[in-house]
């Protein structure tokens, strides 16, 4: 029998692992916002279009990382012994470095091929890579461990570390220049998170690995290829149809959103590994946390749209120079996707923690579609502002299905309780 003094020391742990979780990305985003804004300042808008390109593909193979190696990790070796941990972070941190190096060696290839301010982004990214990776994959595997100090540690120093090199970058004034010191600040954090896990990344236990993970690893794989193929999908799209220009006006608009989503990406390291820890501890909650998960995000992204209809047009120059202006008039549909997205990250992370990966790819699938179809649609009729409505509104109708799903997964586990906690 719990209790009291057990829950309410299970409660302050919990705050404290999503305190940290909030740190560390808050540090990460505006890591990020920080390139975002110095590149744009620097380069102009059709220069900060390439380098957007550059970014979503990135995030593109940051996703089959995850989905890969670190998505796993997170829903199966979550709070298991320490014994457990180290074994399974060797293989999924050697797993991330592998799906750099190999990626990352096509897209040097295709970036020297292609040639052009393009090309030389894309190579720049391929060199950079397996870094950007293995320090993603080290931050994952913190919080699986439930120690995310050292990932706000690490990406303190990443931090640090990348100030010096935009200094150098932008002496040079080139795209490929930012990448490059992006990835170089990237590799030393990385570095230092072998330092301090003392954990070796082994690639070798690779294809091990992802024997092992397969049943979910392959689903989440395509899952996480969903949500930043959609993103590539729609930057690529925007392009063609309206030109790389509207590419950086998008990417303008979410820097505006930066911080909050530095929150939202917070809560997302440490959501699945909670939401496993309630399925494990008291699975009668975890219909009610995933609500109040998805209901406090939707708000907080709807009070920050409106913060930021109030700051002056001065204020804003200061910050994107000459791509404010058009930026600023996608701030209201680009805070209701945000919204429409966030009523979803509730039942996301219930699914990952009931490990029901085939009924989250299905929800997936559907939101991407939407996503495509709504940002593609939209720029065909009204250009990056009528990209920027079709995305709102496909968020919140994909919001419903991962609803749906999980109500469903809830219902098949009441009628047939399987508890999966696979350790090696």
């Amino acid at each position: 029998m719990t209790t009291e003094r057990e829950k309410r020391t299970a409660k302050r742990a919990m705050a404290g692992r999503l305190s940290w979780g909030l740190a560390d990305q808050a540090v990460c985003s505006m890591t990020n916002f920080a390139v975002g804004i110095y590149v744009a300042r620097s380069l102009g808008l059709a220069a900060f279009g390439v380098f957007s390109l550059a970014w979503v593909t990135y995030g593109v193979v940051l996703s089959v990382s995850r989905g890969l190696a670190t998505d796993p990790l997170v829903v199966r070796f979550s709070g298991v012994p320490t014994a457990s941990w180290r074994a399974a972070a060797a293989r999924s941190s050697g797993t991330a470095l592998g799906v750099g190096a190999t990626i990352g060696a096509v897209c040097l290839v295709v970036g020297l091929s292609l040639g052009g301010h393009v090309g030389h982004a894309f190579a720049a990214l391929g060199v950079v890579l397996p870094g950007l990776l293995l320090q993603d994959a080290w931050r994952y595997s913190f919080f699986a461990a439930g120690t995310g100090r050292k990932a706000c540690v690490n990406d303190l120093l990443g931090g640090a570390t990348l100030v010096p090199a935009l200094l150098v970058a932008d002496r040079v004034g080139s795209v490929e220049a930012f990448v490059l010191a992006w990835g170089a600040a990237a590799a030393v954090a990385a570095g230092y998170g072998c330092f301090q896990s003392g954990i070796r990344p082994r690639p070798s236990e690779a294809r091990a690995w992802l024997r092992e993970q397969r049943d979910i690893g392959y689903r989440y794989l395509v899952e996480n290829v969903g949500v930043s193929g959609a993103s590539q999908l729609r930057a690529y799209g925007l392009g063609a149809i309206v030109g790389v220009s509207a590419v950086g006006v998008v990417r303008g608009a979410e820097l505006l959103l930066g911080p909050f989503l530095a929150v939202l990406m917070g809560l997302s390291l440490v959501t699945v590994p909670e939401a496993a820890r309630v399925l494990r501890q008291a699975p009668h909650r975890l219909a009610r946390f995933c609500l109040l998960l998805s209901g406090g995000l939707a708000a907080a992204a709807l009070l920050w749209g409106v913060a930021l209809l109030l700051v002056p047009d001065r204020a804003g120059e200061l910050v994107l120079g000459d791509v404010w202006r058009a930026a600023s008039e996608l701030i209201v549909p680009a805070a209701l996707g945000v919204a429409g997205s966030s009523l979803g990250i509730g039942a996301a992370a219930g699914l990952r923690a009931l490990a029901a990966a085939r009924r989250s790819l299905r929800a997936q699938l559907f939101a991407s579609t939407c996503y495509v179809g709504g940002g593609l649609g939209g720029a065909v009729a009204a250009g990056a502002i009528g990209s920027a409505w079709g995305v709102a509104a496909a968020t919140v109708c994909s919001s419903a299905v991962w609803w749906l799903q999980l109500r469903s997964a809830l219902r098949e586990r009441h009628q047939n309780p399987i508890h999966e906690v696979r350790t090696p």
